[in-house]
């Protein structure tokens, strides 16, 4: 009964707030046109209905004014209305388009659209020019539903998502508005002002919606997803679509607009298919409705994703301005099925905005601090779409939900079910919560972090935090302790940590750490725990070499300012090498013996590869990202990355070796870059280079080693830090080195225009890569491989054929990329 009250009593509120409501129907069926454009003639002001046809217009001042009702489909109307009292109740039938174009021979459609299509293009530059520049308020709303939820996925309890799901075990995932203040530039440049945020659920929630992530504008040749598609009115796009001028019809105000059908000529490139709607003899866009399958953008969980688009005529700049948007999709997961609307409403639209004086600046995004305190009455005022039915539901549901989640019985409850000890648990990994006091207690696990080396045989590593965390800043502090213990070795060892994050805005992070630990020689951990157990144990191949050391080390980072980071470190350490102490694998009998824990002598069992020493080790560094842009949201920065190069330098430094020879300085610099190709592909580039000082005689552990592959097993998703062959220190050096990195992913490309094969959506990679130390013929690796390999939504395979070249020695095979290895180890 209460929840009956509510609903009426938000039903009454939403209707008495709003200054102009109505509803927009079809005259010859009744039934509601959904997301039509309306907007006030000569005026500011612009909405959509819903998809109920119901719409609100923010208008308080009395007079005269013209509507303009628009809707694909139907014949645009114009209304002129005196408006005298408020609320004022306007409902309007549309009649359905008369479309004048008759029958035509079907070559001369195509002929007609291919004329269009190419004179669109040929004005595309003036037409962007248009609105290249402008000011706006902005409306979005995205909604999100989640279907048919199994009660078990792969044997665990899903629950009901925290009283989400109705009966059919379906319900509204995510549901949220923003209002905002844009300031626009092509292409793609954004600064926007959060005024205001609501989030069904959550009174202090920030929405996600934003119209950096909104922005998908088809005058310029690319669409921003994973893989860039192409435009229907791109420079080349008559390549990649058919067009057919599939009828033309007369818009209120006075033009003539031609309704073409856009069909990808190949189903597996990255092209959209559906209708746009072009304005004769100005060649602008007057609306789009364009889909496109989820594999070809990327997203294999995506079944189909749809933007709608409407374009209003501005008679004061002579042009068609986007006003109205809606993105719809379609999505399923372990046969969960997922459903999502963005829509977006453009208004109050101002191009004379003084761009010179004031510029746009890197940073994307901000929020208001009041955005999200506005009450219900802001939002029936300003909302310029209405709620549907189910969306006021899930308000009051989730606002009731909200207080019930914020009681502490309810907190209480739901951590006792979290917290359970499962069968599971010890092998796997357990965290018990409590939700009440914001912390959390981890253990790993211990199949987890069980391994095999021939210095340990097997051990465990289990691993147990503590982290408590604040809230509202997301400040945290974490307490661990890494323990580690070898049955062959029969020695144990533990180090703990402690790490204190300051903010989520330059991140501040302090970490001291201490205690004894097993580490590989190159610390970038090359070999994969997972992998080098598999390889020693069933191949004999021990490539992890290990030694010992007790360490206690102060670091600190921060990003100074936005895209200057830096990074410091001090720590003393005593190492010492360690030696094989098993010769046991799942081979019986083996003649192939295991190579020593020494990299420098692999058959010197009793050869330690250092002295035993102590020291004294301190680096610093910074990493510049020239022109990064980035979102400011409460108590949290997101990077949003740059299109220039980002630079590393480093300076690291051992001294007070209680072996002289041990002491060394080193300075190095690294380089990446990262591009997107158009429809091409991407781009990846990494170059590192660097120089040892005084470090004629030191310790192997300090030389400068390279990330080698001899397993044949990959995992990572791009090879843009790795020698694929290379063996894993026969090049480490204490002297000058480079290296560098190269590799194309086509995303499709080439490999889409195969027949037969263009039907598994792989990706065509290649790679170079080089290496030079002294004393040594530079070593090279050229590549070529499939990406995206898998079958259905689930593609995290890779498979890549090397060819290196070493002096005169040359070696060719295969490597297989599992990109899940990192996450497991």
């Amino acid at each position: 009964m209460k929840k009956c009250l509510l609903l009426i009593l938000l039903l009454y509120s939403s209707l008495t707030n709003a200054q102009i409501r109505g509803r927009l129907t079809s005259s010859q069926s009744g039934d509601a046109v959904p997301y039509a454009s309306i907007t006030v003639k000569n005026g500011q002001y612009g909405t959509s209905s819903n998809e109920n046809g119901e719409f609100y217009l923010p208008i308080t001042e009395k007079g005269s004014y013209t509507f303009v009702f628009r809707s694909l489909g139907y014949q645009t109307k114009e209304t002129t209305l005196s408006i005298n009292e408020f609320p004022f109740e306007l409902n309007i039938s549309l009649n359905t388009e008369e479309y004048l174009l008759k029958e035509v021979v079907i070559e001369n459609r195509e002929d007609q659209a291919n004329t269009i299509i190419k004179k669109t293009i040929e004005h595309k530059e003036v037409n962007r020019q248009k609105t290249a520049f402008y000011e706006a308020d902005f409306y979005s709303r995205g909604i999100i539903r989640i279907h048919d939820v199994p009660k078990e996925i792969l044997g665990q309890e899903v629950g009901n998502f925290s009283g989400t799901l109705d009966s059919t075990r379906s319900g509204v995932l995510y549901l949220s508005e923003t209002v905002s203040k844009i300031r626009y530039k092509r292409p793609y440049k954004i600064n926007e002002v959060i005024t205001a945020s609501k989030v069904s659920g959550d009174d202090n929630g920030m929405s996600y919606n934003n119209a950096y992530a909104a922005e998908f504008d088809f005058y310029e040749n690319y669409l921003p997803f994973e893989t860039s598609v192409i435009s229907p009115i791109a420079g080349n796009a008559i390549n990649y679509y058919s067009y057919e001028l599939e009828n033309t019809f007369n818009d209120k105000s006075g033009h003539l607009i031609n309704k073409i059908k856009v069909t990808p000529k190949r189903d597996s490139e990255p092209t959209m298919y559906g209708y746009i709607y072009i304005v004769n003899n100005s060649w602008e866009l007057y609306a789009v409705n364009l889909s496109i399958k989820g594999l070809l953008i990327d997203q294999p969980l995506v079944d189909i994703l749809t933007i709608n688009q409407n374009f209003g005529y501005d008679s004061q700049k002579e042009t068609w301005v986007k006003n109205v948007q809606i993105i719809d999709f379609n999505a399923e997961i372990f046969d969960v099925g997922l459903s999502g609307r963005f829509s977006a409403v453009y208004s109050n639209i101002n191009f004379d905005t003084d761009f010179k004086s004031n510029p746009l600046t890197n940073k994307v995004l901000d929020f208001n601090k009041d955005a999200n305190n506005k009450p219900n009455s802001y939002w029936n005022k300003t909302r310029p779409i209405p709620l549907t039915q189910e969306e006021k539901e899930d308000y009051i549901k989730k606002d009731s939900l909200e207080k019930l989640k914020e009681s502490p019985e309810y907190i209480e409850l739901q951590d006792r079910k979290k917290n359970k000890f499962l069968l599971f648990s010890l092998p796997i990994g357990y965290t018990y919560y409590n939700t009440d006091k914001n912390w959390k207690i981890t253990f790993s696990g211990l199949a987890r972090k069980l391994g095999f080396n021939t210095v340990q045989a097997y051990h465990l590593a289990p691993t147990f935090t503590f982290t408590k965390t604040n809230p509202e800043t997301k400040a945290y502090t974490t307490y661990g302790i890494n323990l580690n213990y070898g049955f062959a070795e029969k020695r144990f060892r533990a180090n703990a940590f402690i790490i204190h994050k300051f903010n989520n805005i330059s991140n501040p992070t302090v970490t001291l750490s201490g205690g004894s630990s097993i580490e590989q020689f190159n610390p970038e951990n090359p070999i994969n725990r997972m992998v080098n157990s598999v390889s020693t144990l069933f191949f004999r191949d021990n490539y992890m070499k290990l030694y010992d050391v007790n360490f206690i080390k102060f670091s600190y980072e921060e990003e100074l300012v936005n895209g200057i980071e830096f990074f410091g470190s001090v720590e003393y350490n005593r190492k010492r090498s360690l030696f094989n102490n098993t010769n046991f694998s799942t081979i019986k009998n083996a003649k192939k013996p295991y190579t020593s824990n020494n990299p420098l002598a692999p058959e010197a069992y009793d050869t330690p590869a250092f002295e035993k020493h102590n020291m004294i080790k301190t680096s610093v560094s910074t990493r510049f990202t020239f022109g990064q842009k980035y979102m400011l949201r409460p108590h949290e920065k997101i990077n949003l990355g740059t299109k220039y190069p980002r630079i590393l330098l480093k300076y690291e430094k051992g001294f007070a070796s209680s072996v002289d020879n041990y002491n060394f300085d080193h300075l190095s610099a690294k380089i990446t870059y990262d591009a997107t190709i158009g429809n091409v592909g991407d781009l990846g580039i990494s170059i590192r280079t660097g120089q040892f000082f005084n470090s004629d005689s030191i310790a192997f552990t300090d030389y400068r080693h390279f990330n080698g592959n001899q397993t044949h097993v990959g995992k990572s998703e791009r090879y843009l830090n790795v020698f694929n062959f290379l063996p894993y220190y026969t090049h480490s050096t204490n002297d000058k080195y480079f290296e560098a990195h190269a590799e194309y992913n086509f995303k499709g490309y080439l490999a889409n225009k195969v027949p037969l094969f263009n039907k598994l959506n792989y990706y065509l990679v290649t790679g170079y890569h080089v290496l030079g130390v002294p004393n040594q013929k530079p070593y090279m690796e050229f590549t070529v491989g499939l990406d995206n390999l898998g079958w259905d939504r689930f593609r995290f395979l890779r498979i890549d054929y090397i060819r290196s070249y070493d002096g005169k020695q040359m070696s060719d095979g295969v490597i297989f990329g599992l990109t899940f290895l990192d996450i497991l180890e």
